[in-house]
């Protein structure tokens, strides 16, 4: 359970824990004891940065042919069952139905509540948007934090953060910023923010759920769960009476294809492998550069539009985003997992 020292929130935002996937992770050990080549560390860094990056137009391509709930599904499911027989096979014990219960409710938080309605809205809002959209999840972990106690009070750094923040949410999605990206869809951006909001709602119940030890279980129990109730809200939405296997596009299947084996279990692998080997602050770097490269991807490959004041928005939730989540001191601050050491950290006001 977090404690009310605010930085233990802070540290939630650093370390990642639910990124892209909603597990409990390794702790990272000690730089002295591992000193992973620096080739290594570049791929994997690499990975985080282009492919989560570039999943928002993957996810674009991807419902152009199938119904976004289903997609997600599918997506979700496939990854989450090669996950999990691949950790029984390496002889993770098996997980108590307990811990199947903690991870259904995280998982339909994460997959159906979150990564559903990205699908959905990007039916209507460019990749590029929805990526800028959801770079404000940290600071909706904040708020959060705040609201149910778990933090005292967000620093003025912090505050100053949210404020730009939201601010550039405004500027981003006012009427003359959504007319520069080719859309007057208010709703759809409204479900994009949503969507943020549902991952900051998993983050902090994950902290607290009783998940299994082994992060890649974990990961996996969560997304067959999410990937399972992602399936049944598409029946039952209807969009498995308009889903035929005849008329998916080849670009369709190929984006569900990389967002399955890319997107969802080599980015994960890299990810989990990085928060062992290197410190949590230079892993959360992704959190700044996922948007700029979703933005960029799609200007690149989609021609969508990228407008003055979409670059000057997405300047200033990026500025809001480093400012909550970089701090000025040092200090120890041990990660809230039973039995994880103390991780170096950045800590702040």
């Amino acid at each position: 359970m977090l404690s009310e020292d605010p930085t233990r929130v802070r540290n939630v935002l650093r370390s990642c824990e639910v990124a892209e996937i909603g597990g409990r992770l390794d702790p990272a050990p000690d730089a002295a004891t591992k000193r992973p080549p620096a080739a290594e560390v570049m791929v994997a860094f690499a990975a985080i940065y282009l492919i989560w990056g570039s999943t928002y137009l993957g996810i674009r391509y991807a419902i152009e042919t199938i119904p976004p709930l289903i997609m997600m599904g599918l997506r979700h499911l496939t990854a989450g069952t090669l996950l999990y027989a691949w950790q029984r096979w390496r002889g993770v014990p098996r997980p108590k139905p307990a811990q199947w219960a903690y991870a259904a409710v995280a998982g339909v938080i994460f997959f159906l509540g979150s990564h559903g309605s990205l699908a959905w809205a990007e039916q209507k809002v460019p990749s590029g948007l929805a990526a800028l959209l959801c770079a404000t999840l940290p600071l909706w972990v904040v708020v959060l934090a705040w609201l149910r106690g778990i933090e005292r009070h967000p620093g003025r750094r912090a505050v100053t953060g949210l404020l730009l923040g939201f601010a550039g949410v405004g500027l981003l999605i006012g009427p003359q910023g959504l007319r520069e990206s080719g859309q007057t869809d208010w709703w759809s951006a409204g479900v994009v923010l949503m969507g943020a909001f549902l991952w900051a709602v998993g983050s902090i119940y994950s902290k607290r759920a009783k998940l299994p030890a082994s992060s890649g279980l974990s990961a996996a129990m969560q997304m067959i769960s999410g990937g399972t109730a992602l399936l049944l809200a598409g029946a039952a939405s209807g969009e498995g009476a308009q889903f035929h296997t005849a008329g998916v596009s080849l670009k369709s299947a190929a984006a569900l294809a990389y967002l399955i084996v890319f997107g969802s279990i080599i980015a994960f692998s890299a990810f989990t492998w990085l928060m062992t080997t290197s410190s949590a602050s230079r892993v959360s770097t992704y959190a700044y550069v996922n948007p700029v490269v979703a933005v960029l991807v799609g200007w690149a490959l989609a021609g969508e539009t990228m407008g003055i004041r979409t670059l000057i928005a997405a300047g200033i939730i990026l500025a809001g985003v480093v400012l909550v989540t970089t701090k000025g001191n040092r200090q120890r601050v041990p990660l809230p997992v039973t039995g994880a050491r103390e991780l170096q950290v950045e800590a702040g006001d």
